[in-house]
């Protein structure tokens, strides 16, 4: 296991001071040029990839595991794991999905220490068949005071976090990192129909929680 304070020696000064909700993150141009450079051990480079990305993988962790703190320590944690497997990577390739996946990864080992063996087969599990569909975005929330905006605004993170692992994932990267399909699938190694499906399931329990007074303005 590489050591998340391995950044800190390597020069980075990280700053985790980013909220799961914030805007996202500027465009970062000629990324894979940086990807190139921070793989031929320029630091400089590597540390402006953690900059632009660093809010998308802690906002990950923290929908994975849930603890500001341990969410922290996740995200450091996949960026010195990045930056030890830069050779890997392709720069043709989307750098956010590649940086997603080994954060995701770690978090899942994470939360598969905390389980007893007997639950551990629910991270892993395999999605329903059904026809995937375009899902709405349940961010869109219209309330007629700012009263009940929080109210629904509440209600919705609950029941976004009673959503099963694999929801909770990909509701997260559609609508707070606004990855598309593509990104997604590959961020979450699964096929695009799968994030699809995910993503329609995942709405239809967000309704049927959210079936309440007020609910409507969600639909």
């Amino acid at each position: 296991m590489i050591a998340a304070a391995a950044l800190a020696d390597l020069g980075f000064a990280l700053s985790w001071q980013v909220e799961e909700r914030s805007l996202a993150p500027p465009v970062v141009t000629g990324e894979a040029a940086l990807t190139r450079s921070a793989a031929k051990g320029d630091r400089k480079a590597f540390g402006q990839l953690v900059d632009a990305h660093k809010r998308a993988v802690y906002g990950l962790c923290f929908r994975l595991l849930r603890e500001p703190e341990e969410a922290r320590d996740a995200a450091q944690e996949a960026f010195a794991r990045a930056y030890a497997a830069l050779s890997t990577y392709d720069p043709a390739q989307p750098f956010v999905p590649w940086v997603l996946r080994i954060a995701r990864n770690h978090c899942l080992d994470v939360l598969r220490r905390r389980l007893p063996d007997t639950q551990r087969v629910e991270l892993d599990a395999e999605p329903d068949e059904g026809a995937p569909r375009e899902l709405a975005d349940p961010a869109a929330v219209r309330a007629d005071d700012a009263l009940e905006r929080r109210q629904l605004a509440g209600a919705l993170e609950a029941a976004v976090a009673a959503l099963p692992q694999n929801y909770r994932e990909v509701v997260h990267l559609f609508h707070v990192e606004h990855l598309s399909y593509k990104e997604i699938a590959a961020t979450l190694d699964v096929p695009l129909g799968t994030v699809m499906t995910w993503l329609h399931r995942a709405r239809a329990r967000l309704k049927e929680a959210l079936a309440e007074p007020g609910a409507e303005n969600l639909r």
